[in-house]
Protein backbone atom coordinates (compact mmCIF):
# COMPACT_ATOMS: atom_id res chain seq x y z
CA UNK A 1 0.00 0.00 0.00
CA UNK A 2 1.66 3.28 -1.06
CA UNK A 3 0.70 6.77 0.16
CA UNK A 4 -2.01 8.59 -0.97
CA UNK A 5 0.44 10.98 -2.76
CA UNK A 6 2.51 8.64 -4.00
CA UNK A 7 2.75 7.26 -8.31
CA UNK A 8 3.94 4.17 -9.42
CA UNK A 9 6.06 5.02 -12.42
CA UNK A 10 4.53 3.96 -15.69
CA UNK A 11 6.05 1.98 -18.43
CA UNK A 12 8.12 3.66 -21.00
CA UNK A 13 5.93 5.07 -23.97
CA UNK A 14 6.34 5.62 -27.42
CA UNK A 15 10.20 4.77 -27.95
CA UNK A 16 11.56 5.30 -24.85
CA UNK A 17 12.66 2.33 -23.72
CA UNK A 18 13.98 1.21 -20.42
CA UNK A 19 17.51 1.09 -19.82
CA UNK A 20 19.06 -2.41 -18.34
CA UNK A 21 19.56 -1.43 -14.42
CA UNK A 22 23.61 -0.96 -13.90
CA UNK A 23 25.08 -3.76 -13.50
CA UNK A 24 25.24 -4.54 -8.99
CA UNK A 25 27.94 -3.53 -7.46
CA UNK A 26 27.35 -3.82 -3.51
CA UNK A 27 26.83 -6.22 -1.67
CA UNK A 28 27.61 -9.15 -3.35
CA UNK A 29 25.35 -11.91 -1.23
CA UNK A 30 22.06 -10.38 0.03
CA UNK A 31 18.93 -12.73 0.93
CA UNK A 32 16.56 -10.63 0.82
CA UNK A 33 16.34 -6.48 0.01
CA UNK A 34 16.23 -4.71 2.71
CA UNK A 35 17.30 -1.26 2.06
CA UNK A 36 15.01 1.96 1.21
CA UNK A 37 16.03 5.26 -0.21
CA UNK A 38 14.45 8.60 0.22
CA UNK A 39 15.63 10.96 -2.59
CA UNK A 40 14.70 14.59 -1.85
CA UNK A 41 14.24 15.93 -4.76
CA UNK A 42 11.12 18.67 -4.09
CA UNK A 43 12.88 22.24 -3.69
CA UNK A 44 12.56 24.89 -5.76
CA UNK A 45 16.39 25.46 -6.16
CA UNK A 46 15.93 29.01 -6.43
CA UNK A 47 19.49 29.82 -5.74
CA UNK A 48 21.01 29.00 -9.04
CA UNK A 49 18.62 31.23 -10.91
CA UNK A 50 17.24 29.34 -13.69
CA UNK A 51 13.42 28.46 -14.20
CA UNK A 52 14.70 24.63 -14.55
CA UNK A 53 14.59 22.68 -11.50
CA UNK A 54 17.93 22.38 -10.20
CA UNK A 55 17.51 18.85 -9.45
CA UNK A 56 16.46 18.29 -13.04
CA UNK A 57 19.13 19.77 -14.61
CA UNK A 58 21.81 18.30 -16.52
CA UNK A 59 25.28 17.61 -14.89
CA UNK A 60 28.11 15.66 -15.54
CA UNK A 61 26.83 13.88 -18.38
CA UNK A 62 23.22 13.01 -17.19
CA UNK A 63 20.22 14.65 -15.29
CA UNK A 64 20.82 15.23 -11.59
CA UNK A 65 18.23 13.43 -9.82
CA UNK A 66 19.38 10.53 -11.92
CA UNK A 67 22.57 10.21 -10.97
CA UNK A 68 21.64 9.24 -7.46
CA UNK A 69 18.58 7.05 -8.32
CA UNK A 70 20.94 4.85 -10.32
CA UNK A 71 23.80 4.69 -7.53
CA UNK A 72 21.32 3.20 -5.49
CA UNK A 73 19.86 0.90 -7.65
CA UNK A 74 23.24 -0.45 -8.45
CA UNK A 75 22.90 -2.02 -5.42
CA UNK A 76 20.68 -5.42 -4.72
CA UNK A 77 19.92 -4.56 -1.80
CA UNK A 78 17.97 -1.77 -2.01
CA UNK A 79 14.20 -3.09 -1.89
CA UNK A 80 13.03 0.79 -3.23
CA UNK A 81 14.06 3.94 -4.22
CA UNK A 82 11.80 6.63 -3.17
CA UNK A 83 12.28 10.10 -5.42
CA UNK A 84 10.12 12.72 -3.55
CA UNK A 85 9.48 15.15 -6.41
CA UNK A 86 6.98 18.53 -6.57
CA UNK A 87 3.69 18.11 -6.53
CA UNK A 88 3.43 19.60 -10.24
CA UNK A 89 5.83 16.79 -11.35
CA UNK A 90 5.05 13.74 -9.00
CA UNK A 91 1.96 12.68 -11.63
CA UNK A 92 4.14 13.53 -14.67
CA UNK A 93 7.87 12.67 -14.15
CA UNK A 94 10.70 13.69 -16.61
CA UNK A 95 11.00 10.91 -19.39
CA UNK A 96 14.41 10.10 -18.50
CA UNK A 97 13.40 8.85 -15.35
CA UNK A 98 12.66 5.37 -17.72
CA UNK A 99 16.32 4.76 -17.63
CA UNK A 100 16.14 3.66 -13.93
CA UNK A 101 14.79 0.20 -12.65
CA UNK A 102 11.69 1.48 -12.51
CA UNK A 103 10.48 -1.75 -10.49
CA UNK A 104 12.27 -0.17 -7.57
CA UNK A 105 11.38 3.35 -8.46
CA UNK A 106 8.33 5.15 -6.60
CA UNK A 107 7.26 8.69 -7.09
CA UNK A 108 6.32 10.65 -4.01
CA UNK A 109 5.13 13.96 -3.69
CA UNK A 110 6.98 16.09 -1.68
CA UNK A 111 6.08 18.58 1.00
CA UNK A 112 6.73 22.30 2.21
CA UNK A 113 9.64 21.92 4.54
CA UNK A 114 12.50 19.08 3.64
CA UNK A 115 11.09 17.15 6.92
CA UNK A 116 7.98 16.89 5.19
CA UNK A 117 9.27 15.50 2.34
CA UNK A 118 11.75 12.74 4.09
CA UNK A 119 8.71 11.93 6.17
CA UNK A 120 6.83 11.16 2.84
CA UNK A 121 9.09 8.80 1.23
CA UNK A 122 9.62 7.42 4.59
CA UNK A 123 5.77 6.44 4.55
CA UNK A 124 6.24 4.72 1.46
CA UNK A 125 8.72 2.09 2.11
CA UNK A 126 7.17 -1.53 2.32
CA UNK A 127 7.56 -3.82 5.80
CA UNK A 128 10.29 -5.89 4.35
CA UNK A 129 12.48 -2.09 4.75
CA UNK A 130 14.85 -2.39 7.48
CA UNK A 131 17.54 -0.29 6.73
CA UNK A 132 16.47 3.60 5.48
CA UNK A 133 18.84 6.02 4.06
CA UNK A 134 17.85 9.47 2.97
CA UNK A 135 19.95 11.13 0.26
CA UNK A 136 19.82 14.86 -1.51
CA UNK A 137 19.12 15.09 -5.17
CA UNK A 138 21.89 18.10 -4.77
CA UNK A 139 24.50 15.47 -4.45
CA UNK A 140 24.77 13.83 -7.75
CA UNK A 141 28.33 12.18 -7.34
CA UNK A 142 27.85 10.17 -4.09
CA UNK A 143 30.28 7.69 -4.03
CA UNK A 144 29.85 3.58 -3.59
CA UNK A 145 32.05 3.88 -0.93
CA UNK A 146 30.21 6.24 1.28
CA UNK A 147 26.87 4.79 0.38
CA UNK A 148 28.83 1.21 1.93
CA UNK A 149 29.57 2.85 4.91
CA UNK A 150 26.62 4.70 6.09
CA UNK A 151 24.81 1.57 5.44
CA UNK A 152 27.14 -0.79 7.32
CA UNK A 153 26.97 1.43 10.33
CA UNK A 154 22.84 1.05 10.11
CA UNK A 155 23.00 -2.46 9.89
CA UNK A 156 24.97 -2.12 13.18
CA UNK A 157 22.10 -0.27 14.80
CA UNK A 158 23.21 3.30 14.68
CA UNK A 159 22.82 6.03 12.63
CA UNK A 160 25.14 7.54 10.39
CA UNK A 161 25.98 10.30 8.54
CA UNK A 162 28.66 10.90 6.01
CA UNK A 163 30.59 13.73 7.01
CA UNK A 164 33.95 15.62 6.53
CA UNK A 165 36.48 17.54 9.16
CA UNK A 166 36.86 21.16 9.47
CA UNK A 167 39.78 21.86 7.68
CA UNK A 168 39.71 25.92 8.28
CA UNK A 169 40.28 28.37 11.09
CA UNK A 170 36.42 28.98 11.86
CA UNK A 171 35.69 32.43 13.50
CA UNK A 172 32.47 33.82 15.52
CA UNK A 173 31.79 37.18 15.22
CA UNK A 174 29.13 39.13 16.09
CA UNK A 175 26.33 41.69 14.19
CA UNK A 176 29.07 44.28 13.46
CA UNK A 177 31.65 41.35 11.91
CA UNK A 178 34.34 41.86 15.25
CA UNK A 179 36.03 38.61 15.78
CA UNK A 180 34.64 37.37 19.26
CA UNK A 181 36.59 33.69 18.96
CA UNK A 182 38.21 31.40 17.19
CA UNK A 183 36.22 28.01 17.36
CA UNK A 184 38.54 24.93 17.94
CA UNK A 185 38.17 23.10 14.88
CA UNK A 186 39.32 19.17 16.12
CA UNK A 187 35.84 17.78 16.92
CA UNK A 188 33.64 19.90 14.15
CA UNK A 189 32.56 17.84 10.66
CA UNK A 190 30.80 19.02 7.94
CA UNK A 191 27.32 17.07 7.10
CA UNK A 192 26.86 15.68 4.25
CA UNK A 193 24.18 13.13 2.85
CA UNK A 194 23.46 9.75 2.27
CA UNK A 195 22.21 9.35 5.85
CA UNK A 196 21.45 6.17 7.08
CA UNK A 197 19.39 4.79 9.86
CA UNK A 198 17.62 1.86 11.80
CA UNK A 199 14.36 2.25 10.25
CA UNK A 200 12.73 2.23 13.75
CA UNK A 201 15.32 5.00 14.82
CA UNK A 202 14.25 7.09 11.91
CA UNK A 203 11.16 6.33 11.94
CA UNK A 204 10.84 7.10 16.25
CA UNK A 205 12.52 9.98 15.37
CA UNK A 206 10.41 11.69 12.64
CA UNK A 207 6.75 10.79 14.67
CA UNK A 208 8.48 12.76 17.79
CA UNK A 209 9.09 16.08 15.77
CA UNK A 210 6.20 15.97 14.33
CA UNK A 211 4.56 15.71 17.71
CA UNK A 212 6.48 18.22 19.11
CA UNK A 213 6.52 20.64 16.00
CA UNK A 214 9.85 20.45 15.18
CA UNK A 215 11.30 21.35 12.06
CA UNK A 216 15.03 20.66 11.27
CA UNK A 217 17.02 20.28 7.50
CA UNK A 218 18.96 17.70 8.82
CA UNK A 219 17.77 13.97 9.49
CA UNK A 220 20.35 12.99 12.06
CA UNK A 221 19.52 15.83 14.22
CA UNK A 222 16.12 14.82 14.57
CA UNK A 223 17.63 11.56 16.44
CA UNK A 224 20.25 13.60 18.39
CA UNK A 225 17.46 15.47 19.99
CA UNK A 226 16.32 12.05 21.40
CA UNK A 227 19.70 10.96 22.19
CA UNK A 228 19.63 8.43 19.70
CA UNK A 229 23.37 7.08 19.00
CA UNK A 230 24.23 8.98 15.29
CA UNK A 231 28.19 8.55 14.13
CA UNK A 232 29.87 9.97 11.16
CA UNK A 233 31.53 8.11 8.50
CA UNK A 234 33.95 9.21 6.03
CA UNK A 235 32.43 11.81 3.09
CA UNK A 236 33.74 12.76 -0.49
CA UNK A 237 34.93 16.17 -1.56
CA UNK A 238 33.63 14.64 -4.93
CA UNK A 239 29.66 14.82 -3.08
CA UNK A 240 29.52 18.80 -3.20
CA UNK A 241 26.43 19.55 -2.93
CA UNK A 242 25.32 21.46 -6.26
CA UNK A 243 23.35 25.39 -5.00
CA UNK A 244 24.62 27.99 -6.74
CA UNK A 245 25.02 28.41 -10.85
CA UNK A 246 29.06 28.18 -10.16
CA UNK A 247 28.98 24.64 -8.87
CA UNK A 248 27.40 22.72 -12.42
CA UNK A 249 30.47 23.44 -13.51
CA UNK A 250 32.49 22.32 -10.41
CA UNK A 251 30.24 19.44 -10.26
CA UNK A 252 31.09 18.91 -14.23
CA UNK A 253 35.19 19.46 -13.34
CA UNK A 254 34.91 16.46 -10.28
CA UNK A 255 33.30 14.01 -12.97
CA UNK A 256 36.08 14.25 -15.68
CA UNK A 257 38.99 14.07 -13.29
CA UNK A 258 37.86 11.22 -11.10
CA UNK A 259 35.27 9.46 -13.07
Amino acid sequence: MTHPDSFEVPRAPGNLTRQAATPDLRPELVDQPDVGVVIVAAGSGSRTGSRELKQFRWVAGKPMLLHSIQAFHRRRDVALVVAVLPRSFAGDPPPWIFQCDIDRLLVSVGGRQRSDSVWSGIEDLPEEVRVVVVHDAARPLVTDATIDAVIARARAGRGAVAALPVVDTLKEVDADGRIVRTIDRATLWRAQTPQAFPREMIERAYLQAIRDGIVATDDAALCERLQLEVTVVPGSERALKVTEESDFARADRLARLEG
